[in-house]
């Protein structure tokens, strides 16, 4: 039996009792602001990253984790016999995928997953991989097949309060960021082949909004996985929180409701009161 340890990069945005419940070790990206730098989910938070950043003109700059800190981090484990399976943020955001597939060949016995995902897109396979690797059934190889195949059934999406700092990271145009913003439109974000698209659009407030965004992404479903689903959200009122969780309840019965926060690089693009349901279907 082959001792399996899985990495995921600060992006999956599973909560600490997550990572440490699972076993999962955590590699953070850079977060910059102004001359300072961050290591996402270590000196920085998504709501300490938006408060430090929210009156200034420009975005944070978030930077993939290095070729050498993966090496450095994996090192250890290759040494005491473990083999390992690392989950990524989608190669399409970041260079994270393509530093850790070069840290791997010079080291061996590392499998790289791009996981085509973000947030707790890709956290959802980390905990899929814990699970197979203390399973122990499994070869490290193995689990990373599998989860290649389950990253297909994903469905992730988020609904945005403001386009503000998607206009600022040149995701969206100003016009249409301050279309949206005029008349109170919230997108809904969707990733698809590993990159985000536009789709439905909501109008209101976030607490009219919602639970028709819920509503549409689970009622009367048939084809939704029910063991876990995370409700994922950048900084905003609990009472939201706690009032998308119920939505979620009430269309499909999941054996868990994880609620965790969006870390400081998924929030420098989000910005605040964005809100997410994601969940494996069948």
């Amino acid at each position: 039996m082959e001792r399996v340890k899985v990495f995921c990069d600060s992006t999956c945005d599973l909560s600490q009792s997550l990572y440490e419940k699972y076993d999962i070790g955590v590699m953070p990206l850079h977060v910059l602001i102004d001359d300072n730098e961050y290591l996402d989910t270590v000196d920085i938070n998504g709501k300490e990253l938006l408060d430090m950043s929210e009156n200034k003109a420009a975005l944070p700059k978030s930077s993939a984790v290095t070729v050498s800190e993966y090496i450095e981090k994996f090192r250890p484990y290759i040494e005491r016999g473990y083999k390992i399976v690392h989950i990524n943020i989608s190669s399409k955001f970041s260079s994270c995928y393509q530093n850790c597939c070069l840290a791997a060949e010079e080291l061996g016995d590392v499998y790289p997953v791009d996981s085509y995902n973000l947030s707790t897109g890709s956290g959802h396979l980390a905990v899929a991989a814990a699970e197979m690797a203390l399973d122990g059934e499994m070869t490290a190889k193995e689990i990373a097949d599998k989860l290649d195949e389950m990253k297909k059934r994903l469905d992730v999406s988020f609904v945005i309060n403001k386009l503000d700092n998607l206009r600022k990271g040149g995701r969206c145009s100003a016009l249409a960021a301050l279309g949206a913003n005029l008349l109170n439109l919230k997108p809904c974000i969707e990733v698809h082949d590993g990159a985000m698209g536009v789709g439905k659009k909501f109008r209101g407030n976030l607490d009219k909004v919602l639970p028709q965004y819920i509503a549409s992404k689970l009622k009367d479903r048939t084809d939704v996985q029910l063991d876990r689903i995370f409700v994922t959200h950048s900084p905003m009122d609990k009472k939201l929180v706690d009032m998308a969780v119920e939505e979620v309840k009430k269309y499909q019965p999941f054996k868990e409701v994880l609620v965790t926060s969006a870390g400081a690089t998924v929030c420098t693009h989000c910005g605040k009161g964005t809100l997410g349901v994601l969940f494996f279907t069948k």
